[in-house]
């Protein structure tokens, strides 16, 4: 009988951060930016109103939940101040308009 080898892998040690920040300057860094990434949906709520593009569907303070900010380049990282790349839909017409490429390529796709 031939004898396996079993090797012992082992995590590698965890990279200690720098301490000489304090913890509550790091809290509000993280803050700070994920602010700035989720405030340009209220931005374009402000500018393109409450009202869904595609379906002209109109929504008020309570359901504006069910509104979503649509980048048309498909990059969320875009993000001018004049609301170029937005436009407000509501959900079902955000996933309408994500699946129309994905049903797309599903049909030309020829095998």
């Amino acid at each position: 009988m031939s004898s396996k080898r079993f090797r012992v892998f082992r995590k590698p040690a965890p990279v200690k951060r720098d301490r000489s920040k304090p913890l509550d300057e790091i809290v509000k860094e993280l803050k700070k930016t994920s602010s700035q990434a989720s405030d340009y949906r209220e931005r374009s709520l402000e500018i393109h109103g409450l009202i869904c593009a595609k379906c002209a569907r109109e929504f008020d303070y309570k359901d504006r939940h069910l509104l979503t900010v649509h980048h048309k380049d498909g990059n969320p990282r875009n993000n001018p101040p004049d609301g170029s790349n937005w436009e407000n839909l509501c959900i079902y017409c955000h996933e309408d308009e994500h699946s129309r490429g994905l049903f797309g390529d599903y049909l030309s796709d020829e095998e």
